[in-house]
Protein backbone atom coordinates (compact mmCIF):
# COMPACT_ATOMS: atom_id res chain seq x y z
CA UNK A 1 0.00 0.00 0.00
CA UNK A 2 1.07 3.53 -1.04
CA UNK A 3 -0.49 6.36 -0.38
CA UNK A 4 -0.28 10.37 -1.59
CA UNK A 5 -2.20 13.08 -0.16
CA UNK A 6 -3.17 15.39 -2.94
CA UNK A 7 -3.76 18.17 -0.53
CA UNK A 8 -7.66 18.84 0.77
CA UNK A 9 -9.82 15.47 0.52
CA UNK A 10 -7.34 14.04 -2.31
CA UNK A 11 -5.54 10.97 -2.40
CA UNK A 12 -4.07 8.35 -4.87
CA UNK A 13 -4.28 5.16 -3.14
CA UNK A 14 -2.00 2.70 -4.71
CA UNK A 15 -3.54 -0.38 -3.16
CA UNK A 16 -4.85 -4.28 -4.14
CA UNK A 17 -2.58 -3.38 -7.92
CA UNK A 18 -4.49 -0.31 -9.07
CA UNK A 19 -3.85 3.28 -8.46
CA UNK A 20 -7.25 4.78 -7.10
CA UNK A 21 -7.66 8.41 -7.38
CA UNK A 22 -10.10 9.33 -4.26
CA UNK A 23 -12.34 12.57 -4.36
CA UNK A 24 -10.07 14.90 -6.53
CA UNK A 25 -9.53 18.72 -7.29
CA UNK A 26 -6.53 19.26 -8.61
CA UNK A 27 -7.85 21.36 -11.13
CA UNK A 28 -8.60 25.02 -10.57
CA UNK A 29 -10.24 26.76 -7.49
CA UNK A 30 -12.61 25.06 -5.91
CA UNK A 31 -16.44 27.02 -5.68
CA UNK A 32 -19.16 25.81 -4.33
CA UNK A 33 -22.66 26.64 -7.16
CA UNK A 34 -20.16 29.52 -8.79
CA UNK A 35 -20.80 31.23 -5.60
CA UNK A 36 -17.13 33.12 -5.41
CA UNK A 37 -18.24 35.39 -2.64
CA UNK A 38 -19.04 32.31 -0.52
CA UNK A 39 -16.48 30.26 -0.71
CA UNK A 40 -13.43 30.00 -2.58
CA UNK A 41 -9.92 27.38 -2.41
CA UNK A 42 -7.31 27.98 -4.73
CA UNK A 43 -4.09 25.89 -4.58
CA UNK A 44 -0.75 27.71 -4.00
CA UNK A 45 1.13 25.88 -6.22
CA UNK A 46 0.12 23.20 -9.26
CA UNK A 47 -0.93 19.38 -7.94
CA UNK A 48 -0.51 17.89 -11.19
CA UNK A 49 -2.94 15.03 -12.10
CA UNK A 50 -1.19 11.07 -11.59
CA UNK A 51 -0.76 9.46 -14.33
CA UNK A 52 -2.51 5.88 -15.00
CA UNK A 53 -5.20 6.14 -12.69
CA UNK A 54 -7.20 2.90 -12.94
CA UNK A 55 -10.27 3.97 -10.82
CA UNK A 56 -11.62 7.31 -9.61
CA UNK A 57 -13.81 6.79 -6.71
CA UNK A 58 -15.90 9.69 -5.11
CA UNK A 59 -17.44 9.48 -1.83
CA UNK A 60 -19.66 12.71 -1.89
CA UNK A 61 -21.05 14.64 -4.91
CA UNK A 62 -20.52 18.19 -4.05
CA UNK A 63 -17.48 20.13 -5.78
CA UNK A 64 -14.89 19.78 -3.11
CA UNK A 65 -15.34 15.86 -3.23
CA UNK A 66 -16.41 15.35 -7.16
CA UNK A 67 -14.97 18.81 -8.51
CA UNK A 68 -16.10 19.26 -12.15
CA UNK A 69 -13.17 20.87 -13.82
CA UNK A 70 -10.99 18.03 -12.16
CA UNK A 71 -13.19 15.53 -13.62
CA UNK A 72 -13.45 17.08 -16.74
CA UNK A 73 -9.51 16.51 -17.84
CA UNK A 74 -9.65 12.98 -17.01
CA UNK A 75 -10.51 10.55 -19.03
CA UNK A 76 -14.23 9.63 -19.47
CA UNK A 77 -13.43 6.18 -19.74
CA UNK A 78 -11.74 5.46 -16.30
CA UNK A 79 -14.08 3.63 -14.24
CA UNK A 80 -15.63 5.13 -11.38
CA UNK A 81 -16.99 4.10 -7.84
CA UNK A 82 -19.30 6.84 -6.27
CA UNK A 83 -21.83 7.53 -3.89
CA UNK A 84 -25.66 8.17 -5.29
CA UNK A 85 -25.25 11.73 -5.36
CA UNK A 86 -21.51 11.96 -6.67
CA UNK A 87 -22.60 9.39 -9.80
CA UNK A 88 -24.83 11.59 -10.55
CA UNK A 89 -22.33 13.97 -11.23
CA UNK A 90 -19.98 12.31 -13.13
CA UNK A 91 -22.72 10.56 -15.32
CA UNK A 92 -23.60 14.27 -16.27
CA UNK A 93 -20.05 14.90 -17.41
CA UNK A 94 -20.44 11.79 -19.76
CA UNK A 95 -18.47 9.11 -17.50
CA UNK A 96 -19.59 5.60 -19.26
CA UNK A 97 -18.05 3.19 -16.65
CA UNK A 98 -20.01 4.20 -13.40
CA UNK A 99 -20.82 2.03 -10.07
CA UNK A 100 -22.88 2.99 -7.69
CA UNK A 101 -22.64 2.23 -4.28
CA UNK A 102 -25.32 2.41 -1.35
CA UNK A 103 -24.31 2.08 2.23
CA UNK A 104 -23.49 -1.73 3.15
CA UNK A 105 -22.91 -2.52 -0.68
CA UNK A 106 -19.68 -3.94 -1.98
CA UNK A 107 -17.60 -3.75 -5.37
CA UNK A 108 -14.23 -5.18 -6.52
CA UNK A 109 -11.69 -4.32 -8.95
CA UNK A 110 -10.24 -8.00 -9.69
CA UNK A 111 -7.86 -7.73 -5.91
CA UNK A 112 -9.65 -4.68 -4.50
CA UNK A 113 -12.73 -4.38 -2.54
CA UNK A 114 -14.55 -1.11 -1.97
CA UNK A 115 -17.68 -1.29 0.73
CA UNK A 116 -19.17 2.21 0.91
CA UNK A 117 -20.20 2.61 4.32
CA UNK A 118 -22.36 5.65 6.02
CA UNK A 119 -20.57 9.08 5.76
CA UNK A 120 -21.05 12.57 6.15
CA UNK A 121 -25.04 14.40 6.31
CA UNK A 122 -25.54 17.09 3.12
CA UNK A 123 -28.47 18.61 4.79
CA UNK A 124 -31.66 16.59 6.50
CA UNK A 125 -31.91 13.79 3.94
CA UNK A 126 -29.11 13.00 2.10
CA UNK A 127 -25.97 10.90 3.78
CA UNK A 128 -22.81 10.84 1.79
CA UNK A 129 -20.60 8.11 1.93
CA UNK A 130 -17.17 6.87 3.44
CA UNK A 131 -14.93 3.71 2.16
CA UNK A 132 -13.62 0.57 3.37
CA UNK A 133 -11.01 -0.77 0.90
CA UNK A 134 -9.53 -4.05 1.16
CA UNK A 135 -6.78 -5.61 -0.43
CA UNK A 136 -7.98 -9.40 -0.92
CA UNK A 137 -4.73 -10.46 -1.52
CA UNK A 138 -2.63 -9.29 0.93
CA UNK A 139 -5.74 -8.63 3.26
CA UNK A 140 -4.93 -5.11 4.05
CA UNK A 141 -7.65 -2.43 4.88
CA UNK A 142 -7.78 1.09 4.42
CA UNK A 143 -11.19 3.18 6.09
CA UNK A 144 -11.55 6.79 4.90
CA UNK A 145 -14.35 9.33 5.71
CA UNK A 146 -13.64 12.93 5.09
CA UNK A 147 -15.96 14.55 7.70
CA UNK A 148 -15.23 13.11 10.28
CA UNK A 149 -19.16 10.93 10.56
CA UNK A 150 -18.34 7.55 11.87
CA UNK A 151 -21.13 4.86 11.04
CA UNK A 152 -21.06 2.35 14.40
CA UNK A 153 -21.65 -0.29 11.83
CA UNK A 154 -18.12 0.27 10.82
CA UNK A 155 -16.82 -1.76 13.87
CA UNK A 156 -17.23 -5.49 12.42
CA UNK A 157 -14.32 -4.14 10.09
CA UNK A 158 -12.09 -4.12 12.55
CA UNK A 159 -8.70 -4.24 12.98
CA UNK A 160 -8.20 -1.78 9.84
CA UNK A 161 -4.90 -0.99 8.63
CA UNK A 162 -4.72 2.55 7.79
CA UNK A 163 -7.65 5.51 8.76
CA UNK A 164 -8.28 8.59 6.45
CA UNK A 165 -10.08 10.84 8.19
CA UNK A 166 -9.93 14.60 9.61
CA UNK A 167 -8.41 15.28 13.12
CA UNK A 168 -10.13 19.06 13.35
CA UNK A 169 -13.19 20.13 13.73
CA UNK A 170 -14.48 22.80 11.45
CA UNK A 171 -17.64 24.63 12.53
CA UNK A 172 -19.95 27.13 12.18
CA UNK A 173 -21.21 29.13 15.62
CA UNK A 174 -24.46 28.73 16.14
CA UNK A 175 -24.38 26.11 13.46
CA UNK A 176 -22.47 23.38 14.16
CA UNK A 177 -19.89 21.03 12.55
CA UNK A 178 -18.84 21.25 8.61
CA UNK A 179 -16.19 18.86 9.59
CA UNK A 180 -16.03 16.91 13.17
CA UNK A 181 -12.95 15.53 13.44
CA UNK A 182 -11.68 16.41 16.82
CA UNK A 183 -15.25 15.15 18.36
CA UNK A 184 -14.71 11.75 16.57
CA UNK A 185 -11.56 10.69 16.04
CA UNK A 186 -10.40 8.78 19.43
CA UNK A 187 -13.93 7.08 19.19
CA UNK A 188 -12.73 5.88 15.68
CA UNK A 189 -9.19 5.33 16.97
CA UNK A 190 -10.97 2.85 19.68
CA UNK A 191 -13.07 1.28 17.51
CA UNK A 192 -11.10 0.44 14.21
CA UNK A 193 -7.60 0.10 16.04
CA UNK A 194 -5.24 0.99 13.04
CA UNK A 195 -2.07 0.88 12.98
CA UNK A 196 -1.55 4.26 11.17
CA UNK A 197 -3.79 7.32 11.14
CA UNK A 198 -3.17 9.73 8.29
CA UNK A 199 -5.41 13.95 8.91
CA UNK A 200 -7.53 15.00 5.57
CA UNK A 201 -9.50 17.62 4.63
CA UNK A 202 -7.24 20.67 6.51
CA UNK A 203 -3.89 22.20 6.05
CA UNK A 204 -1.78 21.56 3.29
CA UNK A 205 -0.72 24.47 0.50
CA UNK A 206 -4.70 25.89 0.08
CA UNK A 207 -6.09 29.19 0.67
CA UNK A 208 -8.86 29.94 1.19
CA UNK A 209 -11.23 32.99 1.15
CA UNK A 210 -15.15 33.92 0.89
CA UNK A 211 -17.72 34.65 3.76
CA UNK A 212 -18.26 31.10 4.60
CA UNK A 213 -14.69 31.08 5.40
CA UNK A 214 -14.19 33.98 7.51
CA UNK A 215 -17.20 32.40 9.98
CA UNK A 216 -15.22 28.58 10.22
CA UNK A 217 -13.56 28.25 13.70
CA UNK A 218 -11.29 25.53 13.65
CA UNK A 219 -10.31 23.53 17.45
CA UNK A 220 -7.63 20.22 17.47
CA UNK A 221 -5.01 19.60 16.07
CA UNK A 222 -2.23 16.12 15.17
CA UNK A 223 -0.51 17.46 18.52
CA UNK A 224 -3.39 17.04 20.50
CA UNK A 225 -4.20 13.88 19.13
CA UNK A 226 -1.09 12.17 19.83
CA UNK A 227 -1.55 13.34 23.43
CA UNK A 228 -4.34 11.97 23.72
CA UNK A 229 -3.52 8.53 22.46
CA UNK A 230 -1.05 8.39 24.57
CA UNK A 231 -3.43 8.76 27.13
CA UNK A 232 -5.71 6.43 26.33
CA UNK A 233 -2.44 3.98 25.68
CA UNK A 234 -3.52 3.45 22.13
CA UNK A 235 -0.68 2.53 19.92
CA UNK A 236 -1.63 4.48 16.60
CA UNK A 237 0.48 6.18 14.91
CA UNK A 238 -0.50 9.82 13.32
CA UNK A 239 1.52 10.59 10.41
CA UNK A 240 1.29 14.26 9.19
CA UNK A 241 1.77 13.80 5.28
CA UNK A 242 3.37 16.80 3.34
CA UNK A 243 1.03 16.98 -0.11
CA UNK A 244 2.33 15.27 -2.97
CA UNK A 245 4.88 13.08 -1.36
CA UNK A 246 4.68 8.69 -1.53
CA UNK A 247 4.07 7.08 1.69
CA UNK A 248 4.15 3.52 2.35
CA UNK A 249 1.92 3.70 5.81
CA UNK A 250 2.46 -0.26 6.95
CA UNK A 251 5.83 0.15 6.66
CA UNK A 252 6.04 2.94 8.81
CA UNK A 253 4.21 1.36 11.47
CA UNK A 254 6.47 -1.73 11.18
Amino acid sequence: MHLTWLDSNSWLIEMGGKRVLLDPWLVGPLVFGNMNWLFKGERRSPRPIPDSIDLILLSQGLEDHAHPATLKQLDRQIPVVASPNAAKVVQGLGYTQVTTLAHGETTAVENLEIRATPGSPIGPLLTENGYLLKDLTAGTKLYYEPHGYHSPSIKEFAPVDVVITPVVTLEIPLLGPVIQGKKTVLEVVQWLQPKVLLPTAAGGDVGFEGILQSLLRASGSIEELRSLLTQHQLSTQVVDLKPGERYEPLAIAA
